[in-house]
């Protein structure tokens, strides 16, 4: 059998985990995939039951330090951790609702201890739960044109505005909300990062549209919002570069999810093209049909290489801004093609509910968008690129 991990790419102690991560995907997260509903969750009673397993087999709080209770995983093998996971549909579901443990990230993470009393903490004791809002109606991919404002006043701020398609804002307690504190500024040192509780007078959820990919973010209207001056996460102005480094490693997760889907789908079709017979002979046996999975199968290689890669400098301390664009233009949208050709060798079945293909392919089209839209990533990464070389 083919080894698509590349040679010496990672430790024994890796390979082992990875393994240990996929015997449990291939035991309790497959199995279940007939269960998720329309809106990619599963019943409350099978997800109960899902992560008291997770405890029990060590996998929980991988990303949160030791210091809170948690393990402490390094960004690689986070990646790994997020790849072997990605093999199951029912992936979106972890990632959104805490199969592993609750859902923190950076920005958490880097609260002072007053503001990790009461949101951190609680958080991670599952007493609270959080929302990242940034996106509004007119600024999706470029956080210069964000509107909602931040006023400073005696006590505090006052935060006007709407942030739009905010995943978990439904269920949770707070938002981190990102807003502009000084107009001409903006991107570049003029916006800030605020905690505000979603129960704060003033804070509405407005509509929630349904995806297709079966979730229903939400619409947040801030009306003069109050909140302390304590509740600034950080400095004034330093807003960007948290959100920056949220969304960077929001991109490892997805590529490593990409890889993990698009190997699964890869691995059903190999399977499919040997058994499926079209004018007297099996599809494995057809040039046109070696060549897409031949293609397939080298870039999800290089998907993986660039996702290790990109991990590595960032565990390292080193910027891999470039790496994680790459990630999203390449990786991502290989993710895609591979599925969509898994999709295609399949024929109708591939549109059907009876393999998992369709709700890859469903979650992989959304990776183009989330995080940054590729397109947008793509014209960033060429500036780099020239302005480097000249």
């Amino acid at each position: 059998m083919l080894d698509l991990i590349p040679h010496d790419s990672l430790s024994e102690e890796l390979l082992q985990f990875r393994s240990s991560i996929r015997r449990f995907v291939e035991r309790e997260l497959i199995p279940l995939e007939h269960a998720v509903g329309a809106n990619g969750m599963l019943p409350p009673d099978q997800a109960a039951i899902l992560r008291e397993r997770a405890k029990k087999a060590g996998f929980w709080l991988m990303d949160v330090p030791e210091e809170f209770g948690g393990q402490g995983l390094p960004l690689l093998a986070l990646a790994v951790f997020w790849e072997e996971v990605g093999r199951s549909t029912v992936a979106s579901w972890v990632r959104d609702h805490g199969l592993f443990g609750p859902t923190v990230g950076p920005i958490l993470l880097g609260l002072n201890e007053a503001q990790r009393e009461n949101y951190l903490y609680p958080v991670l004791d599952g007493t609270k739960r959080s929302c990242f809002a940034q996106t509004e109606p007119d600024a999706g991919s470029d956080p210069s044109m964000m509107r909602t404002r931040a006023v400073r006043t005696a006590s505090g701020y006052r935060i006007t505005g709407v942030k739009r398609y905010i995943t978990r804002a439904a269920v949770a307690d707070f938002a981190v909300v990102m807003a502009v504190t000084d107009p001409e500024k903006g991107a570049r040192g003029g916006i800030s990062c605020f905690i505000v509780d979603i129960g704060a007078p003033g804070v509405k959820l407005a509509s929630s549209e349904k995806t297709l990919m079966g979730d229903s973010p939400c619409e947040i209207s801030f009306e003069d919002v109050e909140i302390p001056l304590a509740n600034l996460v950080g400095e004034e102005g330093q807003g960007f570069a948290l959100a920056q480094g949220y969304i960077n490693y929001g991109r490892v997760r997805q590529g490593a999810h990409a890889c993990g889907a698009a190997e699964r789908c890869l691995a059903l079709t190999a399977e499919y093209a040997h058994q499926r017979k079209t004018f007297g002979e099996v599809l494995a046996a057809r040039q046109g049909v070696q060549w897409m999975i031949a293609d397939a199968f080298t870039e999800l290689y290089c998907t993986r290489l660039l996702v290790y890669d990109a991990a590595r400098k960032t565990d390292a301390g080193r910027e891999a801004r470039m790496e994680t664009f790459m990630i999203k233009t390449f990786g991502v949208e290989a993710g895609f093609r591979i599925i969509d050709t898994c999709m295609q060798l399949h024929g109708g079945m591939g549109l059907t509910e009876d393999t998992p293909i369709e709700r890859f392919w469903r979650d992989l089209r959304s990776y183009r968008i989330t995080e940054g839209p590729t397109e947008v990533l793509r014209t960033t990464l060429a500036r780099q690129i020239l302005k480097h070389y000249s």
